[in-house]
């Protein structure tokens, strides 16, 4: 069981930046894949960026690509997400999310589906 708390989210102008933290329990944090989702009002929950386990592979959706940066430090058992040129359509509510690694260093998962825990998600909104 891995229990996921987000926090780090706000208000922010268009061009800025946000820091946010994923603080996860459980000891086997080390052994998932973990990735950042988001979900604008009316619209579905879509895919951001993900890590692997080991952190030596990372993946981000081409709309976030160049501006946001995913990191994980398995010591502190917490994941991040650095967002960067903010813009009003980066506004959501984002979601961290643990996902099986089977095993692997490199494994990346990318559909909803392949993720076994969620956070209860943090507000991000972008003022244009």
């Amino acid at each position: 069981q891995v229990q996921l708390v987000e926090s780090g989210g706000g208000l922010v102008q268009a061009g800025g930046s946000l820091r946010l933290s994923c603080a996860a329990s459980g000891r086997t944090f080390s052994s998932y894949a973990m990735g950042w989702f988001r979900q604008a009002p009316g619209k579905e929950r879509e895919f951001v960026a993900a890590i692997s386990a080991s952190g030596e592979s990372t993946y981000y959706a081409d709309s976030v690509k160049g501006r946001f940066t995913i990191s994980r430090d398995n010591a502190k058992i917490t994941v991040y997400l650095q967002m960067n040129s903010l813009k009003a359509e980066d506004t959501a509510v984002y979601y961290c999310a643990a996902g099986k690694s089977y095993g692997s260093d490199h494994y990346v998962p990318l559909p909803l589906s392949h993720y076994d825990y969620w956070g209860q998600g943090t507000q991000v909104t972008v003022s244009s």
